[in-house]
Protein backbone atom coordinates (compact mmCIF):
# COMPACT_ATOMS: atom_id res chain seq x y z
CA UNK A 1 0.00 0.00 0.00
CA UNK A 2 1.37 3.38 -0.99
CA UNK A 3 1.95 6.00 1.63
CA UNK A 4 0.40 9.40 0.92
CA UNK A 5 3.02 11.99 0.07
CA UNK A 6 3.55 14.57 2.80
CA UNK A 7 3.33 17.17 0.05
CA UNK A 8 -0.30 16.09 -0.47
CA UNK A 9 -1.24 15.80 3.20
CA UNK A 10 0.38 12.54 4.30
CA UNK A 11 2.79 11.95 7.16
CA UNK A 12 6.46 12.75 6.42
CA UNK A 13 9.11 10.08 6.66
CA UNK A 14 11.46 12.33 8.67
CA UNK A 15 10.08 14.10 11.72
CA UNK A 16 13.28 15.54 13.16
CA UNK A 17 16.13 17.76 12.13
CA UNK A 18 19.44 16.17 11.29
CA UNK A 19 22.43 17.07 13.42
CA UNK A 20 24.27 20.07 12.01
CA UNK A 21 27.79 19.34 10.83
CA UNK A 22 30.29 20.82 13.28
CA UNK A 23 33.93 19.83 13.13
CA UNK A 24 34.94 21.98 16.11
CA UNK A 25 35.70 20.11 19.33
CA UNK A 26 37.45 20.59 22.64
CA UNK A 27 40.84 20.45 20.91
CA UNK A 28 40.08 23.58 18.90
CA UNK A 29 38.75 25.36 21.97
CA UNK A 30 41.95 24.60 23.88
CA UNK A 31 44.12 25.62 20.93
CA UNK A 32 42.32 28.95 20.59
CA UNK A 33 42.45 29.52 24.35
CA UNK A 34 46.22 28.98 24.38
CA UNK A 35 46.71 31.63 21.69
CA UNK A 36 44.40 34.12 23.38
CA UNK A 37 46.22 33.69 26.68
CA UNK A 38 49.57 34.21 24.94
CA UNK A 39 48.45 37.66 23.77
CA UNK A 40 49.91 37.04 20.29
CA UNK A 41 46.86 37.00 18.04
CA UNK A 42 48.85 38.00 14.96
CA UNK A 43 52.54 38.57 14.36
CA UNK A 44 52.61 39.66 10.72
CA UNK A 45 54.49 42.80 9.78
CA UNK A 46 53.98 44.26 6.29
CA UNK A 47 57.65 45.05 5.75
CA UNK A 48 60.96 43.31 5.08
CA UNK A 49 61.23 41.93 8.60
CA UNK A 50 61.66 38.66 10.47
CA UNK A 51 57.87 38.61 11.01
CA UNK A 52 56.95 39.16 7.37
CA UNK A 53 55.83 35.50 7.26
CA UNK A 54 53.75 35.72 10.42
CA UNK A 55 53.82 34.30 13.90
CA UNK A 56 54.59 30.84 15.31
CA UNK A 57 51.15 29.29 14.73
CA UNK A 58 51.00 30.53 11.14
CA UNK A 59 54.39 29.02 10.38
CA UNK A 60 53.61 25.78 12.21
CA UNK A 61 50.26 25.32 10.44
CA UNK A 62 51.82 26.01 7.05
CA UNK A 63 54.57 23.47 7.73
CA UNK A 64 51.96 20.93 8.83
CA UNK A 65 49.91 21.51 5.68
CA UNK A 66 52.95 21.19 3.41
CA UNK A 67 53.82 17.86 4.99
CA UNK A 68 50.24 16.58 5.01
CA UNK A 69 49.52 17.39 1.37
CA UNK A 70 53.01 16.41 0.18
CA UNK A 71 54.05 19.78 -1.27
CA UNK A 72 57.06 22.08 -0.84
CA UNK A 73 55.06 25.13 0.18
CA UNK A 74 51.78 25.88 1.94
CA UNK A 75 50.69 29.49 2.43
CA UNK A 76 47.71 30.45 4.58
CA UNK A 77 45.32 33.27 3.68
CA UNK A 78 42.32 34.85 5.36
CA UNK A 79 39.81 33.44 2.86
CA UNK A 80 39.83 31.21 -0.18
CA UNK A 81 38.68 34.17 -2.27
CA UNK A 82 41.92 35.87 -1.19
CA UNK A 83 43.73 32.67 -2.09
CA UNK A 84 42.33 32.66 -5.62
CA UNK A 85 43.23 36.32 -6.12
CA UNK A 86 46.76 35.64 -4.90
CA UNK A 87 47.07 32.53 -7.11
CA UNK A 88 46.03 34.31 -10.30
CA UNK A 89 48.44 37.16 -9.57
CA UNK A 90 51.29 34.84 -8.59
CA UNK A 91 51.27 32.88 -11.86
CA UNK A 92 51.86 36.12 -13.76
CA UNK A 93 48.51 36.86 -15.38
CA UNK A 94 48.57 40.19 -17.25
CA UNK A 95 45.68 42.57 -18.03
CA UNK A 96 43.79 41.24 -21.03
CA UNK A 97 45.05 37.69 -20.65
CA UNK A 98 42.38 35.02 -20.93
CA UNK A 99 41.91 32.42 -18.20
CA UNK A 100 39.68 29.41 -18.76
CA UNK A 101 37.28 28.62 -15.92
CA UNK A 102 34.10 26.54 -15.59
CA UNK A 103 30.76 28.28 -15.06
CA UNK A 104 29.69 25.61 -12.57
CA UNK A 105 31.36 27.09 -9.51
CA UNK A 106 31.23 29.77 -6.85
CA UNK A 107 31.59 33.26 -8.35
CA UNK A 108 35.00 33.93 -6.73
CA UNK A 109 36.65 31.55 -9.20
CA UNK A 110 35.87 33.99 -12.00
CA UNK A 111 36.07 37.30 -10.13
CA UNK A 112 39.60 36.44 -8.98
CA UNK A 113 40.53 36.50 -12.67
CA UNK A 114 38.77 39.81 -13.22
CA UNK A 115 40.60 41.22 -10.20
CA UNK A 116 43.82 41.35 -12.27
CA UNK A 117 41.94 42.81 -15.27
CA UNK A 118 42.15 39.49 -17.06
CA UNK A 119 39.26 37.96 -19.00
CA UNK A 120 37.40 34.87 -17.78
CA UNK A 121 36.55 32.45 -20.58
CA UNK A 122 33.88 29.98 -19.50
CA UNK A 123 34.08 26.44 -20.83
CA UNK A 124 31.68 23.59 -20.28
CA UNK A 125 31.70 20.87 -17.66
CA UNK A 126 32.09 17.12 -17.92
CA UNK A 127 28.76 15.28 -17.96
CA UNK A 128 29.81 12.92 -15.14
CA UNK A 129 32.17 14.80 -12.81
CA UNK A 130 30.75 18.36 -13.16
CA UNK A 131 34.37 19.57 -13.41
CA UNK A 132 35.99 21.14 -16.49
CA UNK A 133 35.56 19.14 -19.67
CA UNK A 134 39.04 18.87 -21.23
CA UNK A 135 37.56 18.80 -24.75
CA UNK A 136 35.73 22.07 -24.12
CA UNK A 137 38.92 23.57 -22.68
CA UNK A 138 40.91 22.62 -25.76
CA UNK A 139 38.24 24.07 -28.05
CA UNK A 140 38.30 27.44 -26.25
CA UNK A 141 42.05 28.08 -26.20
CA UNK A 142 43.13 31.17 -28.15
CA UNK A 143 46.47 32.95 -28.60
CA UNK A 144 45.47 35.03 -25.57
CA UNK A 145 44.88 32.10 -23.18
CA UNK A 146 47.44 32.07 -20.40
CA UNK A 147 45.98 29.81 -17.71
CA UNK A 148 43.35 27.22 -16.81
CA UNK A 149 41.50 27.33 -13.51
CA UNK A 150 40.28 23.82 -12.73
CA UNK A 151 37.54 23.75 -10.10
CA UNK A 152 37.36 20.50 -8.13
CA UNK A 153 33.65 20.77 -7.57
CA UNK A 154 31.50 18.95 -5.01
CA UNK A 155 34.38 16.89 -3.58
CA UNK A 156 36.16 15.37 -6.59
CA UNK A 157 39.22 16.41 -8.58
CA UNK A 158 38.98 17.53 -12.16
CA UNK A 159 40.70 15.32 -14.76
CA UNK A 160 44.12 16.78 -14.02
CA UNK A 161 46.05 14.38 -16.23
CA UNK A 162 44.17 15.63 -19.28
CA UNK A 163 44.21 19.29 -18.19
CA UNK A 164 47.93 19.31 -17.38
CA UNK A 165 48.65 17.73 -20.78
CA UNK A 166 46.66 20.51 -22.49
CA UNK A 167 48.48 23.13 -20.42
CA UNK A 168 51.87 21.69 -21.32
CA UNK A 169 50.93 21.59 -25.01
CA UNK A 170 49.94 25.27 -25.04
CA UNK A 171 52.35 26.64 -22.44
CA UNK A 172 49.65 27.50 -19.88
CA UNK A 173 49.64 27.73 -16.10
CA UNK A 174 47.09 25.71 -14.12
CA UNK A 175 45.35 26.75 -10.91
CA UNK A 176 43.31 24.24 -8.89
CA UNK A 177 40.35 25.65 -7.00
CA UNK A 178 39.93 22.77 -4.57
CA UNK A 179 37.80 24.68 -2.06
CA UNK A 180 35.22 21.88 -1.80
CA UNK A 181 37.52 18.88 -2.09
CA UNK A 182 40.28 18.81 0.55
CA UNK A 183 41.27 15.23 1.25
CA UNK A 184 40.08 13.85 -2.08
CA UNK A 185 42.68 11.82 -3.98
CA UNK A 186 43.61 11.76 -7.66
CA UNK A 187 46.01 9.10 -8.93
CA UNK A 188 47.74 8.79 -5.58
CA UNK A 189 48.03 12.54 -4.88
CA UNK A 190 45.80 14.96 -3.04
CA UNK A 191 43.41 16.97 -5.19
CA UNK A 192 44.72 20.51 -5.49
CA UNK A 193 48.39 19.55 -5.48
CA UNK A 194 48.86 18.61 -9.14
CA UNK A 195 48.55 22.13 -10.57
CA UNK A 196 51.11 24.95 -10.59
CA UNK A 197 49.21 26.27 -7.58
CA UNK A 198 46.11 25.04 -5.80
CA UNK A 199 44.44 25.14 -2.48
CA UNK A 200 41.56 24.69 -0.10
CA UNK A 201 38.91 26.68 1.73
CA UNK A 202 38.65 26.84 5.51
CA UNK A 203 35.21 28.45 5.39
CA UNK A 204 32.78 27.32 8.09
CA UNK A 205 30.84 24.79 5.99
CA UNK A 206 33.88 23.06 4.49
CA UNK A 207 35.30 19.72 5.67
CA UNK A 208 37.67 21.45 8.07
CA UNK A 209 37.37 25.08 9.02
CA UNK A 210 38.67 27.96 11.05
CA UNK A 211 35.62 30.16 10.48
CA UNK A 212 37.19 31.73 7.42
CA UNK A 213 40.51 31.09 5.75
CA UNK A 214 42.33 29.23 3.02
CA UNK A 215 45.47 27.23 2.27
CA UNK A 216 47.50 27.66 -0.94
CA UNK A 217 49.81 24.83 -2.01
CA UNK A 218 52.57 24.75 -4.62
CA UNK A 219 55.86 23.06 -5.45
CA UNK A 220 57.16 26.13 -7.28
CA UNK A 221 59.55 28.28 -5.21
CA UNK A 222 58.93 31.46 -7.21
CA UNK A 223 55.16 31.11 -7.10
CA UNK A 224 55.34 30.49 -3.35
CA UNK A 225 57.30 33.68 -2.78
CA UNK A 226 54.91 35.68 -4.95
CA UNK A 227 51.95 34.29 -3.00
CA UNK A 228 53.58 35.38 0.24
CA UNK A 229 54.24 38.84 -1.18
CA UNK A 230 50.73 39.37 -2.52
CA UNK A 231 49.37 38.19 0.82
CA UNK A 232 51.30 40.80 2.79
CA UNK A 233 51.81 44.24 1.21
CA UNK A 234 54.20 43.22 -1.58
CA UNK A 235 54.91 46.76 -2.74
CA UNK A 236 56.46 47.60 0.64
CA UNK A 237 58.60 44.47 0.77
CA UNK A 238 60.00 43.72 -2.68
CA UNK A 239 62.90 46.16 -2.49
CA UNK A 240 64.21 44.80 0.80
CA UNK A 241 63.83 41.22 -0.44
CA UNK A 242 65.63 41.95 -3.69
CA UNK A 243 62.67 40.99 -5.85
CA UNK A 244 63.10 42.38 -9.38
CA UNK A 245 59.91 41.05 -11.02
CA UNK A 246 57.39 43.67 -9.95
CA UNK A 247 54.48 42.34 -12.01
CA UNK A 248 51.36 41.99 -9.87
CA UNK A 249 53.28 43.01 -6.77
CA UNK A 250 50.28 44.94 -5.49
CA UNK A 251 50.02 43.64 -1.98
CA UNK A 252 47.08 43.14 0.34
CA UNK A 253 46.33 42.11 3.86
CA UNK A 254 45.30 38.53 3.14
CA UNK A 255 46.87 37.28 6.37
CA UNK A 256 45.39 34.55 8.56
CA UNK A 257 45.64 35.03 12.33
CA UNK A 258 47.26 32.94 15.04
CA UNK A 259 43.95 31.73 16.50
CA UNK A 260 42.73 30.41 13.16
CA UNK A 261 46.03 28.67 12.46
CA UNK A 262 46.07 27.05 15.89
CA UNK A 263 42.58 25.73 15.24
CA UNK A 264 43.60 24.66 11.74
CA UNK A 265 46.37 22.51 13.15
CA UNK A 266 43.86 20.48 15.14
CA UNK A 267 41.36 20.41 12.28
CA UNK A 268 43.88 19.04 9.78
CA UNK A 269 44.51 16.04 12.01
CA UNK A 270 40.81 15.17 11.66
CA UNK A 271 40.47 15.62 7.90
CA UNK A 272 41.00 11.98 6.97
CA UNK A 273 38.34 10.79 9.41
CA UNK A 274 35.88 13.48 8.30
CA UNK A 275 36.28 12.53 4.63
CA UNK A 276 36.02 8.82 5.41
CA UNK A 277 32.76 9.39 7.27
CA UNK A 278 31.30 11.29 4.31
CA UNK A 279 32.38 8.53 1.97
CA UNK A 280 30.75 5.88 4.14
CA UNK A 281 27.51 7.86 4.20
CA UNK A 282 27.56 8.35 0.42
CA UNK A 283 28.30 4.65 -0.16
CA UNK A 284 25.34 3.70 2.02
CA UNK A 285 23.07 6.13 0.18
CA UNK A 286 24.33 4.81 -3.17
CA UNK A 287 23.36 1.26 -2.20
CA UNK A 288 19.87 2.26 -1.08
CA UNK A 289 19.07 4.47 -4.09
CA UNK A 290 20.66 2.27 -6.75
CA UNK A 291 17.40 0.77 -8.02
CA UNK A 292 15.43 3.99 -8.48
CA UNK A 293 14.59 4.72 -12.11
CA UNK A 294 16.06 7.74 -13.91
CA UNK A 295 18.25 8.73 -11.00
CA UNK A 296 21.98 9.00 -11.79
CA UNK A 297 24.07 8.75 -8.64
CA UNK A 298 27.51 10.32 -8.08
CA UNK A 299 30.26 9.22 -10.46
CA UNK A 300 33.80 8.75 -9.16
CA UNK A 301 36.70 8.62 -11.60
CA UNK A 302 39.03 5.63 -11.72
CA UNK A 303 42.03 6.07 -9.41
CA UNK A 304 40.26 8.92 -7.61
CA UNK A 305 38.19 9.41 -4.47
CA UNK A 306 35.30 11.71 -3.66
CA UNK A 307 35.09 13.82 -0.48
CA UNK A 308 31.33 14.53 -0.88
CA UNK A 309 30.99 18.17 -0.05
CA UNK A 310 27.85 17.67 -2.12
CA UNK A 311 26.09 14.48 -3.14
CA UNK A 312 25.34 15.28 -6.81
CA UNK A 313 22.34 13.66 -8.50
CA UNK A 314 21.04 13.84 -12.07
CA UNK A 315 17.39 13.29 -12.94
CA UNK A 316 16.04 12.04 -16.27
CA UNK A 317 13.14 14.47 -16.32
CA UNK A 318 12.00 13.35 -19.78
CA UNK A 319 11.37 9.85 -18.42
CA UNK A 320 10.03 10.86 -15.01
CA UNK A 321 7.60 13.41 -16.52
CA UNK A 322 7.63 15.40 -13.28
CA UNK A 323 9.54 18.72 -13.02
CA UNK A 324 12.64 18.66 -10.86
CA UNK A 325 11.26 21.47 -8.72
CA UNK A 326 8.23 19.35 -7.88
CA UNK A 327 10.41 16.37 -6.95
CA UNK A 328 12.49 18.58 -4.66
CA UNK A 329 9.32 19.93 -3.04
CA UNK A 330 8.10 16.39 -2.42
CA UNK A 331 11.39 15.32 -0.86
CA UNK A 332 11.54 18.45 1.28
CA UNK A 333 8.02 17.78 2.53
CA UNK A 334 9.22 14.33 3.59
CA UNK A 335 11.88 16.03 5.72
CA UNK A 336 14.93 15.87 3.43
CA UNK A 337 16.76 19.17 3.94
CA UNK A 338 19.75 20.54 2.05
CA UNK A 339 18.46 19.88 -1.47
CA UNK A 340 19.32 22.23 -4.32
CA UNK A 341 17.55 22.92 -7.61
CA UNK A 342 20.49 23.26 -9.96
CA UNK A 343 23.75 25.04 -9.28
CA UNK A 344 25.15 28.44 -10.15
CA UNK A 345 26.17 29.21 -13.73
CA UNK A 346 28.52 32.12 -13.16
CA UNK A 347 28.59 33.32 -16.76
CA UNK A 348 24.89 34.17 -16.49
CA UNK A 349 25.32 36.50 -13.52
CA UNK A 350 24.55 40.20 -14.26
CA UNK A 351 28.25 41.16 -14.11
CA UNK A 352 29.05 38.97 -17.09
CA UNK A 353 25.80 39.44 -18.97
CA UNK A 354 26.21 43.22 -18.87
CA UNK A 355 30.03 43.13 -18.84
CA UNK A 356 30.24 45.72 -16.11
CA UNK A 357 32.82 45.21 -13.37
CA UNK A 358 35.16 48.12 -12.66
CA UNK A 359 33.25 51.37 -12.97
CA UNK A 360 30.24 51.69 -15.24
CA UNK A 361 31.81 51.62 -18.72
CA UNK A 362 32.46 47.93 -19.20
CA UNK A 363 36.08 47.73 -18.08
CA UNK A 364 38.04 45.56 -18.79
CA UNK A 365 35.98 44.18 -21.70
CA UNK A 366 35.48 47.58 -23.34
CA UNK A 367 39.13 48.62 -23.08
CA UNK A 368 41.97 48.10 -25.52
CA UNK A 369 43.54 45.49 -23.24
CA UNK A 370 40.74 43.09 -24.19
CA UNK A 371 41.87 41.41 -27.39
CA UNK A 372 38.51 40.15 -28.68
CA UNK A 373 34.80 39.95 -27.98
CA UNK A 374 34.28 37.13 -25.47
CA UNK A 375 30.76 35.76 -25.37
CA UNK A 376 28.89 35.00 -22.16
CA UNK A 377 25.62 34.31 -23.93
CA UNK A 378 23.41 31.51 -22.77
CA UNK A 379 24.26 28.48 -24.87
CA UNK A 380 28.06 28.61 -24.60
CA UNK A 381 28.06 25.93 -21.86
CA UNK A 382 25.14 23.66 -22.79
CA UNK A 383 25.85 20.87 -20.30
CA UNK A 384 26.16 23.19 -17.31
CA UNK A 385 23.12 25.16 -18.40
CA UNK A 386 20.91 22.12 -18.96
CA UNK A 387 21.92 20.65 -15.63
CA UNK A 388 21.12 23.89 -13.85
CA UNK A 389 17.83 24.44 -15.62
CA UNK A 390 16.42 20.91 -15.60
CA UNK A 391 18.24 17.87 -14.30
CA UNK A 392 20.71 18.55 -11.47
CA UNK A 393 19.56 18.01 -7.88
CA UNK A 394 22.25 18.26 -5.21
CA UNK A 395 22.13 17.08 -1.61
CA UNK A 396 24.37 19.17 0.64
CA UNK A 397 26.16 16.59 2.75
CA UNK A 398 28.31 19.46 4.04
CA UNK A 399 25.39 20.72 6.14
CA UNK A 400 24.76 17.57 8.17
CA UNK A 401 26.47 15.10 10.47
CA UNK A 402 24.56 12.07 9.24
CA UNK A 403 24.27 8.75 11.05
CA UNK A 404 23.45 5.47 9.32
CA UNK A 405 19.88 5.87 10.61
CA UNK A 406 19.69 9.33 9.01
CA UNK A 407 20.89 7.95 5.68
CA UNK A 408 18.27 5.22 5.86
CA UNK A 409 15.51 7.77 6.46
CA UNK A 410 16.68 9.87 3.51
CA UNK A 411 16.62 6.76 1.33
CA UNK A 412 13.11 5.91 2.54
CA UNK A 413 11.97 9.42 1.62
CA UNK A 414 13.37 9.01 -1.89
CA UNK A 415 11.66 5.65 -2.34
CA UNK A 416 8.34 7.03 -1.11
CA UNK A 417 8.49 9.95 -3.53
CA UNK A 418 9.54 7.74 -6.45
CA UNK A 419 6.70 5.29 -5.78
CA UNK A 420 4.25 8.20 -5.92
CA UNK A 421 5.61 10.12 -8.90
CA UNK A 422 2.90 8.94 -11.30
CA UNK A 423 0.22 9.87 -8.78
CA UNK A 424 1.87 13.26 -8.22
CA UNK A 425 1.98 13.84 -11.96
CA UNK A 426 -1.73 13.01 -12.31
CA UNK A 427 -2.69 15.24 -9.38
CA UNK A 428 -0.73 18.14 -10.85
CA UNK A 429 -2.37 17.65 -14.25
CA UNK A 430 -5.83 17.77 -12.65
CA UNK A 431 -4.91 20.88 -10.66
CA UNK A 432 -3.65 22.58 -13.81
Amino acid sequence: MKQELALLGGQPIINRKFKTYNSIGIEEIEAAKEVIESGVLSQFIGAHHADFLGGPKVKAFEAQCAEYFGVKHAITVNSWTSGLIAAVGAVGIEPGDEVIVPPWTMCASATAILHWNAIPVFTDIDTKTFCLDPKSVEANITPYTKAIMAVDIFGQSADMQALMAIAKKHGLKVISDTAQSPGAMYQGQYAGTLADVGGFSLNYHKHIHTGEGGILVTNDDKIAQRLQLIRNHAEAVVEGMGVSDLSNMVGYNFRLGEIECAMGMTQLKKLESFVKRRQQGADRLNQKLANLDSLTLPYVMTAATHAYYMYPILLNIEYLQVPRERIVQALQAEGVTGLANGYQNVHLLPMFQKKIAYGSRGFPWSSDICHRQVSYAKGICPVAEQYHDRSYMGFAMCLHDLSDADIDLIAQAFHKVWHNLQYLKEKDMVAA
